[in-house]
């Protein structure tokens, strides 16, 4: 009887927030993304919570002039990146393409909540993205039976994750993906992939945590090294330069927590991605680094089995709706916003970027 009457007490079993219990964030009005404003679209500040309390700031645009129920997608990624930059030049653009686009900042990133800063969790950060889809699913201009989600760079192989685990999401697209769970432990292009060199960094991240847990690392090297690899130089030309430096962006400043990570290493959240139904898409560039991360998804997805995974699954049950796009000549960055034969300022966009491809995507599948 006692517990029926604490169950009573929780509104018939279901606890309730107050608007007084939320987490108040403070948000900048101004506009200061890396990118302007389209004239085909509305822009409003937006907030909500995720499961595990914490609340997430985010841009909502839609298209101008729309009418009825939409469908709707929400972005986020790169990793370590906040949604002034990548992110939200992609929920423009879908907007721009008659969706309802939110793109958000992560736990713990950003404007969003959450402490210590700039750090990560497979399943928080998994939980963002369904969080997301809980916010589309209750506006009244969405329809919230066709919302879809698109993840940039490490948020890639998070937004598969989430797809794999959330049947509401319809359709999803993975742009020049990384494999957080898999870099963090094998290290680039599984050059770590033995047990030695991962006792070593779990010992090297365990004398982190006693010494200084709040330490940070990883953001873009700068000044840049003359004999620096082309992929760092194209992470500069992004996020230190004009075309893509924020403030609140974690790879443009002091980077992320030196084992802000950690369990991701320990981690490999895309073991059942074979077992998708919904529709998804992998892009990727021809030239980039991190091309290997995206073909190797895409090949476990359909196959069940694929180079870097040390498992074998079934094959998926809905291949017909799985897509791999290689987008000739592309980098890694190019992909963030269609890339410029120099840095902004010098040289003309390269506009390698897809969007009507990736709007007719989710035109079919949502």
């Amino acid at each position: 009887m006692l517990a029926a009457g604490l169950l009573l007490a929780c509104t018939d079993g279901k606890q309730t927030k107050t608007e007084k219990d939320m987490q108040k964030l403070e948000l900048t009005q101004e506009w200061d993304k890396v990118f302007p404003l389209s004239e085909k679209v509305n822009h409003r500040k937006v907030t909500f919570e995720t499961q595990y309390g914490l609340t997430l700031a985010a841009d909502l645009y839609t298209p101008k002039e729309a009418q009825g129920k939409l469908a709707a997608i929400a972005v986020s990624g790169p990793f370590g990146a906040c949604k002034e930059q990548s992110s939200g030049l992609y929920a423009m653009r879908m907007a721009e393409r008659g969706f309802v686009a939110l793109a958000f900042d992560p736990s713990y990133t950003g404007e969003s909540s959450g402490e210590p800063r700039r750090t990560a969790s497979p399943d928080i950060n998994t939980e963002d993205f369904m969080a997301a889809v809980d916010f589309l699913s209750k506006l009244d201009n969405v329809d919230a039976d066709k919302i879809g989600i698109i993840g940039i760079c490490g948020w890639g192989g998070i937004a598969l994750n989430a797809a794999a685990a959330d049947t509401r999401i319809k359709a999803t697209v993975a742009s020049t993906m990384y494999d957080m769970t898999r870099v963090s432990g094998n290290g680039y292009f599984d050059a770590d992939d033995n047990e030695e060199a991962r006792h070593a960094a779990r010992e090297a991240m365990a004398r982190q945590r006693l010494t200084d847990p709040m330490a940070m690392a990883g953001g873009v090297v700068n000044p840049l090294p003359a004999d620096a690899p082309q992929f760092v130089k194209d992470y500069y030309d992004y996020y230190i330069t004009p075309r893509g430096y924020h403030k609140r962006s974690g790879n443009s400043n002091d980077g992320w927590r030196a084992i802000g990570t950690q369990a991701f290493a320990n981690s490999r959240f895309l073991y059942y991605i074979n077992e998708i139904r919904s529709a998804v898409l992998v892009m990727h560039g021809e030239k980039a680094h991190s091309r290997y991360f995206g073909e190797a998804a895409y090949k476990y997805m359909v196959e069940g089995k694929a180079d870097g995974y040390n498992v074998v699954g079934k094959p998926n049950p809905n291949p017909e709706n799985k897509q791999l796009l290689i987008i000739p000549g592309a980098s890694h960055t190019d992909l963030y916003d269609g890339g410029f034969t120099e840095p902004v300022g010098k040289g003309e966009p390269k506009n390698l970027i897809p969007w009507d491809k990736l709007a007719d995507f989710f035109a079919r599948n949502l």
